[in-house]
């Protein structure tokens, strides 16, 4: 009797009853320790085993350590230098005040000898100037001079900016409402022209020869600085005077900068103004040739001024 073989089957094999707790499954079979080493050795590899916290702490720990020893460096530094600089510096400022003090004795002593020509000058004056040296004295503002007069005060806007310039036209400046070098000199010769026989501008006497100028946002007479108001006054008929420059082009145009920038001003008629003498004098003389010897004359005297005494 021959012995049968069970048949063995090559379908699918039946399913795990456990098979739909795989999850359950993968925790058995891997155990947390293998996450605990893997996360283990990967720290080892990116910081030598130390935590990052740990890595943070240390460099800010070796950093303010560095600052403090550059700080205590520069300290140590600055301990040592710091009486040569105070040396250094009071030795600057020593310096400084024995050259200012030079400066202002050279000053005075120029001021001496200005004094001293002027006065040689207009003694000059005085014996040469003939049957009209009060006249000549006058004109060159050689002597002082008192009478009755106007007196016209120009003074900037009000909140006028500091520290502008240029021509009154370019709207590029905002501070169209400061007087200008200009204006003084319209001003002045309007006064001029309407009679005055002397004119002083802040003190400082005007002459055929006299200039003025501007040099940054100062108004200079004769080379000397002015500040506002600037106080004008002239000799000559007050009332007259004064009624002449208003009607004067240059008093229409006095009139037209209060109207339209705000500029101040102010005239009035005085019974007496004083004026100083002129700084300094420049005497010329000249001698006529040939014909039309007093148009030649004032040629001269106006234009080349030949010869001094």
């Amino acid at each position: 009797m021959s012995q049968q073989h069970p048949v063995r089957s090559t379908g699918t094999p039946p399913a795990r009853p456990d098979a739909s707790m795989s999850l359950l499954n993968n925790v058995m079979d891997h155990a947390l320790d293998d996450g605990y080493a893997e996360a283990s050795a990967r720290r080892a590899a990116e910081g030598g085993g130390l935590p990052r916290t740990l890595r943070a702490k240390l460099g800010l720990a070796a950093g303010l350590v560095l600052a403090a020893a550059v700080v205590t460096v520069g300290a140590a530094e600055a301990r040592i230098s710091a009486p040569v600089v105070a040396k250094e510096r009071q030795e600057l400022i020593d310096r400084i005040e024995a050259e200012t003090t030079a400066a202002d004795r050279l000053e005075q002593d120029v001021e001496k000898i200005r004094d001293e020509v002027g006065e040689r000058q207009r003694k000059v004056l005085e014996q040469h100037g003939g049957d009209q040296t009060e006249l000549v004295a006058l004109l060159s503002g050689a002597t002082p001079v008192r009478g009755p007069g106007v007196k016209l005060v120009v003074d900037d806007a009000k909140d006028t900016e500091q520290g502008g310039g240029g021509p009154r036209e370019s709207s590029g400046f905002s501070d169209t409402g400061r007087v200008r070098d200009r204006d003084m000199q319209r001003i002045v010769n309007g006064l001029w022209e309407s009679g005055a026989e002397a004119v002083a501008i802040n003190g400082q006497r005007l002459t055929s020869l006299s200039a003025i100028r501007a040099a940054g946002d100062a108004i200079l007479v004769d080379n000397k600085p002015l500040v506002p108001p600037y106080t004008v006054l002239a000799v000559g008929d007050g009332r007259r005077l004064s009624t002449a420059f208003q009607d004067s082009a240059d008093g229409q145009y006095l009139h037209a900068l209060q109207e339209n920038f705000g500029i101040r001003t102010s005239i009035s008629a005085e019974a007496e103004v004083r004026l100083p003498a002129a700084p300094s004098l420049i005497v010329r003389t000249a001698v006529p040739r040939g014909a039309g010897a007093a148009k030649a004359t004032g040629q001269a005297t106006a234009d080349t001024g030949k010869g001094t005494s």
